[in-house]
């Protein structure tokens, strides 16, 4: 079958008025400025002409390239290359400026699945996020248009609808994580979600509309992220901390700053990391309860604790604590059920084994595992995996080989590609042990597990 030829990359080089071997060394310069290498030749971009394929992480250094070259933004979409991620799906920043916008951006999103894997190169750069972080915090509410001219108005039976729906594609997410479920929760967002947020609806009714939303969008932006899709994730995650801006729900907008944080900790990102975890607690003065400031302050005690300042990591561990002990005074939301004691001793495992101080560390991390519900399936592997970690820096090695041993045995946080990388870090620090028959069995039952995974 003869390819249709990509008219809309014509158009726009031809603009340009660059030659194939011009634009090719273009691209391969761009690349190298992000740290990454192209071989992309004047062949390559003939065949793109062509209409032949081109990976989304060249798109997006091909549509730079043509964008320093006309002075203006050209986007992946611009160019006929609808796969590839770019700022903005709609061709703008992932943090609009209006509600229209924001919706817009949020249904662009919807478009793209996790499935590609691992994109880090395509995160949003620094100074996008640092943007969008200001614009949240300094931010007024965009404010409810409800227009009598729309046929359809919301009720808040619609929004006990999302509700239930939204908790429904939760529990497949503890239960198996991996992005389970991403795929209809994306169809379930662009067709029945959006549709109500253009609707017409009560401010009382659409308080509730946009906070039962935002919980899903961010739903969407947890199960890539645990697909080891990052850069849709961060998309995700941006844009649903500007729908938090429209009703002014500084609640949930802290509780996204915290799971950016995560992401940028997780990533290696770690004064991203701690600016984001700063700005949510901040972001949540005065408005967050109890329980809440507990989150956000464990998640900055986390951040500071990848960084090394131990004296950081133990004052926010101590105002963790504080709030926690107060979390039976406020109000929460439904979501934040899961801030219960059992998550954070998980948070603080997670700090003192990254502090070096094994002892706390096993402590928190035993009480943790003692603590968590199976039905939290991923948290309680990646505790499991924290404690063989932390036995690990007491020097007990084949009682954290048996502990990790029965993470991966019990199997269901597998499909995590979190859980996939604790596991393998795990397996990093005992490399030097390989000769141990402790670990040679527990190799070979990752190895099992894993080769498992194609078979259920």
């Amino acid at each position: 079958m003869r390819r249709e030829s990509n008219r809309a990359l014509a158009a726009v080089i031809a603009e340009a008025g660059v030659s194939n071997k011009g634009l090719a060394r273009r691209v391969q310069d761009v690349a190298r400025r992000r740290g990454v290498h192209v071989g992309t030749t004047h062949v390559a971009v003939q065949r793109w002409l062509s209409g032949s394929g081109i990976q989304p992480r060249t798109g997006v250094f091909l549509a730079e390239a043509l964008s320093e070259k006309l002075g203006r933004r050209v986007t992946p979409a611009d160019l006929g290359l609808p796969g590839s991620i770019g700022n903005g799906p709609d061709g703008g920043t992932s943090y609009a400026a209006s509600l229209p916008g924001a919706l817009k951006v949020m249904e662009g999103l919807t478009r793209f699945g996790p499935e590609g894997g691992a994109s880090d190169d395509l995160l949003l750069p620094e100074g996008e996020i640092n943007s969008a972080v200001l614009s949240w915090l300094v931010s007024r509410p965009d404010g409810l248009i409800a227009s009598s001219t729309l046929t359809r108005r919301v009720t808040m039976r619609d929004v006990a609808a999302l509700r239930t729906a939204g908790e429904m594609f939760m529990h497949l997410d503890f239960r198996f994580g991996g992005g389970h479920g991403h795929r209809p929760l994306r169809h379930y967002f662009r067709e029945d979600v959006l549709p109500l947020l253009n609707a017409g609806y009560t401010d009382k009714v659409g308080r509730a509309l946009f906070g039962a939303a935002a919980e899903i969008s961010q739903l969407l932006a947890w199960t890539a992220y645990d697909t080891g899709n990052h850069a849709l994730a961060d998309r995700y995650l941006v844009a649903t901390l500007r729908l938090t801006q429209v009703v002014d729900d500084r609640l949930m907008g802290a509780r996204i700053l915290t799971n950016m944080s995560h992401q940028a900790n997780y990533l290696g990102q770690v004064s991203r990391a701690v600016r984001l975890a700063r700005a949510s607690v901040e972001g949540g003065k005065g408005r967050a309860t109890p329980r809440a400031m507990a989150l956000f302050t464990a998640h900055e005690a986390r951040a500071l604790s990848t960084a090394g300042d131990a004296p950081g990591a133990t004052r926010a561990m101590r105002e963790a604590e504080r709030h926690f002990a107060r979390a039976c005074t406020g109000e929460d939301p439904d979501w934040l059920a899961y801030m219960d004691e059992a998550e954070l001793a998980g948070e603080f495992c997670h700090c003192f084994r990254d502090l070096g101080q094994g002892r706390e560390a096993v402590r928190f991390a035993e009480r943790a595992v003692e603590l968590t519900d199976p039905k939290y399936a991923r948290t309680l592997g990646l505790c499991r995996i924290v404690l063989a970690q932390s036995q690990l820096l007491n020097g007990e090695l084949e009682v954290a080989v048996a502990t990790a041993g029965v993470a991966v045995r019990d199997g269901d946080a597998l499909q995590s590609s979190r859980f996939q990388r604790y596991v393998t870090d795990f397996q990093r620090s005992v490399a030097r042990h390989e000769g141990e028959p402790a670990v040679r069995r527990f190799n070979e039952q990752v190895r099992e597990a894993v080769a498992g995974l194609d078979e259920e």
